[in-house]
């Protein structure tokens, strides 16, 4: 079989009309629900602050370990698998809106953003208040907010994306030393200054400090068969146990306290286990495709991703560029949900080898396969919008870099199409 383009006929016939203007405003990037949730979440915290003014300090620790315990329960992946099978379970009788708008519960990482931004707020409040006193507690209340500015700074996306290993370690390494800090400061505003145990502040701690080291009780060290595509690509292939749902994510490490990495899990249909689609995209993924390890390490449990939205619709377009081609696999093989592909990418037989692309057309026989090698780039929204109109889908789910994603999802939504897309948050 050859890979296939879509007919530029088609395309003449299908042209993206115009959005309105108030709907490209509405569905613009920086008014995202992620974004729209930390601002929620400040407002809530500045009514608080609003009505409860003046604090006593034993009233300012409690907003703050309330902050804190959100930000880091929200990140745990028993709870994010949570989130995501309460709000993918909607019906298909339900209206398309109503479905549209659980579809963003993978938006649902700007809670712990916003309420982590907020504790630090309340913390540096904390150290004015206890600033008349240089006692321990001051002192260590001033290093956690510290710790806390530090690992807010290596996060924001531009250092983030340029020093992605300095801010993987700082953020590590910095929350669990923030942890030990916020015990050792409930223990002393309790305990040392109160005299008193407060089992609403334990109790709390108890649960983030669970939820902290239960995925690292998972972590295991199992065994790797790689098969080189190419040297752009490769596919790793794990059976130890676990076949993930598709929808989900691995996260696999060669050093487990220095680098982690996720990728989409692709599970095995016919047999236990499941496989990885990895692509050359900075250091680490050369290193492992130029030097294949014999093992590699894994935490956790398969954890939901955009991806898993998919069961909210009728039918699904899948829009892939590249290596994005990964997280749709496991979809487009299981047939749960009737999908249509358009698949952008460079020479896809050379780059992710026949076996790959022959699996992808035997499952989509009507798979729309753009060679940009053999065609040239395309005009990405109009050749989605295209491909939108000829499939009759309900939504657009787009895998793809970050700009391509964010400029597809919003030229969709601003003409009123339900589409989906990673904001690149955890």
């Amino acid at each position: 079989m050859q890979t296939q383009q879509l007919n530029s006929n088609l395309t003449r016939n299908a042209t993206m009309p115009a959005g309105k203007r108030w709907r490209t405003l509405w569905y613009h990037p920086y008014l995202m629900p992620y974004n729209l949730i930390i601002l929620t979440t400040i407002v809530c915290n500045t009514i608080i602050a609003w009505h409860g003014y003046p604090f006593t300090t034993k009233s300012l620790f409690d907003i703050i370990l309330l902050n804190f315990s959100i930000a880091l329960l929200f990140r745990q992946q028993y709870v994010i698998n949570f989130l995501f099978r309460i709000f993918t379970a909607l019906p298909h009788c339900l209206p398309l809106n109503v479905r549209r708008m659980a579809g963003k519960v993978y938006h649902y990482g700007g809670l712990p953003v916003g309420c982590y931004f907020c504790g630090v707020l309340w913390l540096i409040y904390l150290c004015v208040m206890l600033a008349n006193d240089a006692t321990l507690l001051f002192y260590l209340a001033c290093l956690h907010a510290a710790v806390l500015i530090s690992i807010a700074i290596v996060a924001l996306p531009t250092l983030r994306a340029k020093w992605h290993n300095l801010f993987e370690r700082v953020a590590r390494f910095g929350n669990w030393f923030a942890l030990l800090l916020l015990w050792l400061e409930t223990y002393l505003f309790f305990w040392g200054l109160h005299n008193e145990i407060i089992w609403h502040a334990f109790t709390a701690l108890l649960l983030i400090s669970w939820h902290t080291v239960l995925p690292w009780l998972r972590l295991r060290k199992v065994a790797l068969s790689m098969t080189i595509s190419s040297a752009h690509a490769a596919v790793l292939r794990f059976d130890y146990g676990v076949t993930p749902f598709a929808g989900s994510s691995t996260e696999i490490s060669c050093n487990p306290l220095w680098e982690w990495h996720a990728f989409a899990n692709v599970p095995n249909l016919q047999q236990s286990g499941f496989r990885l689609l990895v692509s050359r995209a900075g250091d680490w993924t050369g290193k492992l495709i130029d030097n294949p390890p014999q093992h590699v390490w894994v935490k956790g449990i398969p954890t939901a991703g955009v991806g898993n939205i998919e069961k909210l619709f009728k039918h699904v377009l899948w829009v892939a560029t590249g290596s994005g081609i990964g997280p749709c696999l496991p979809h487009l093989l299981s047939k749960k949900i009737p999908a249509h592909l358009l698949w952008i990418t460079r020479n896809p037989r050379a780059t992710y080898g026949d076996a790959l692309v022959e699996e992808i057309i035997s499952a989509q026989p009507e798979a729309w396969i753009w060679n940009t090698s053999a065609a040239g780039k395309p005009d990405v929204e109009q050749l989605v919008w295209e491909a939108y109109k000829h499939s009759n889908a309900e939504a657009v789910i787009c895998i793809a870099n970050k700009k391509a994603t964010w400029k597809v999802v919003h030229a969709l939504e601003s003409r009123n199409v339900p589409a989906f897309g990673a904001i690149w948050d955890s």
